[in-house]
């Protein structure tokens, strides 16, 4: 099938594991690696910007999440609606060429407005990426293995802290934080041209003609709005938005002021340390809500939505111990926890709509959650370092990361509550 084949809606029965099929989820999770690396490299040298450009936490947490949430939440639903209708491989090489291009001009930046303008561009670029990324998945892979296919494209992110940072801490203590935008950004034009010239478009899962896929916007929006186990993972998704990049944001931070930590040595620790736990937590987490999900379709959110409550103690053991190895021995049970809800969620956003609304199920959860949580989690941080620096200096940020660890568990707590809905709103969907 080529590139036109969206325009043929056609029957298919899905084989999940063939060799096309790895090959094509190999790809699509190195993308999503840079994808993530690439918008998390700001964590790792705030402190050079921060010295350079004589910025406060508060302004690096609104740089940090605000300027590249906007573009990457607003134009993800529309950029969803296009993948719905037309080639998911496409949209998502585009943009993936944009946003390296993006990356690498972050190197050049020279004050505060630029570095925000690369953020904005960079999140519009981003945009394209998960969620056709995830509707591609979903339609290679059938509801039985959905969750560990899912799973495995969301290992990207730790497949960026285990390899790619490490490397990033060394470009940054040895050549700077400029140098290190402007070398991440070349891997993603190539990585873009290997999936335009080895990746298919996969064939829809709807009969052609107009009497399913042809739902509006406001329709579709609707449908999965009356879903109660899709709204309550959205929120859910919310909370650990707020977890998630509050802690990817501020904990390098936190290694070089509580623990003094060089760059180097942070993105030699906490790379491998998040991306292994993180890594093992995805995979585990979608495996094991695939496996507890055939005898009971509550456990595709209740597995994850327990995980997220472990992550509060692991937390406050990695941000209040007084030993390294303690403290990041928490670090790494919390990453692990953390990870195991990516998969579940997406897959279950995904099992609540129909096959041709996956695409902007995916993007509505993420536009949501992703607001939600790059807005506040850094923002919240960077505000409360610098109320509370007045009395604990720079031990302040030890006590402000506690918002997301709390987050967290109140996100688990939600995910728990819309595993009742989930099996009955699959149904509606046409889900079996």
């Amino acid at each position: 099938m080529d590139a036109a084949a969206p325009l043929k809606d056609a029957v298919t029965v899905t084989r999940d594991w063939t060799p096309r099929s790895v090959y094509a989820l190999g790809l699509l999770t190195l993308i999503y690696a840079f994808n993530y690396l690439d918008r998390s490299i700001l964590s790792l040298v705030l402190p050079q910007i921060k010295a350079e450009m004589h910025l406060s936490d508060t302004t690096l947490g609104l740089v940090s999440g605000f300027a590249f949430v906007l573009f990457y939440s607003l134009l993800g639903v529309p950029i969803a609606r296009l993948a719905d209708r037309s080639s998911r491989r496409n949209i998502l090489g585009a943009g993936l060429i944009f946003w390296s291009l993006m990356t690498s001009l972050t190197g050049f930046v020279v004050n505060v407005w630029q570095l925000a303008a690369t953020r904005f561009l960079m999140g519009a670029g981003e945009a394209c990426g998960v969620a056709p990324s995830n509707a591609l998945v979903a339609a290679m892979f059938s509801k039985a293995r959905r969750a560990l296919a899912l799973a495995i494209l969301s290992a990207g992110s730790s497949i960026a802290f285990v390899v790619f940072f490490p490397v990033a801490g060394w470009i940054v203590d040895n050549h700077g934080w400029r140098m290190t935008f402007i070398a991440a950004g070349v891997p993603g034009v190539l990585l873009a041209l290997l999936l335009f010239a080895t990746v298919r478009e996969p064939a829809r899962t709807v009969p052609a003609g107009p009497t399913r896929g042809q739902e509006g916007f406001v329709e579709t929006a609707l449908f999965l709005l009356r879903s109660k186990a899709f709204t309550r993972t959205v929120a859910g998704g919310a909370f650990m938005g707020i977890s998630l990049y509050a802690s990817s944001v501020w904990n390098p931070m936190f290694l070089v002021r509580v623990h003094h930590f060089s760059l180097t040595e942070v993105g030699s620790t906490i790379g491998p340390l998040r991306g292994l736990a993180g890594l093992g937590g995805v995979v585990f987490g979608g495996w094991l809500a695939d496996r507890l999900g055939r005898r009971d379709a509550r456990w595709r959110l209740a597995t994850p939505g327990i995980a997220c409550l472990l992550v509060l103690p692991a937390e406050m053991v990695f941000l209040l111990s007084g030993s390294i190895s303690t403290s990041l021995a928490g670090l790494g049970v919390a990453q692990f926890c953390t990870s195991m809800h990516l998969g579940p969620v997406y897959a279950a956003c995904m099992g609540v709509a129909r096959p041709q609304m996956r695409a902007t199920a995916a993007a509505l959860f993420l536009l949501i959650a992703n607001l939600v949580g790059q807005v506040l989690g850094p923002l919240i941080v960077g505000f409360l370092n610098d109320v509370l620096s007045a009395s604990y200096g720079d031990l302040a940020i030890r006590y402000s990361l506690i918002v997301g660890a709390v987050c967290a568990a109140l996100g688990g707590a939600v995910l728990i509550g819309a595993s009742h809905s989930l099996e009955a709103d699959s149904h509606r969907a046409g889900e079996t």
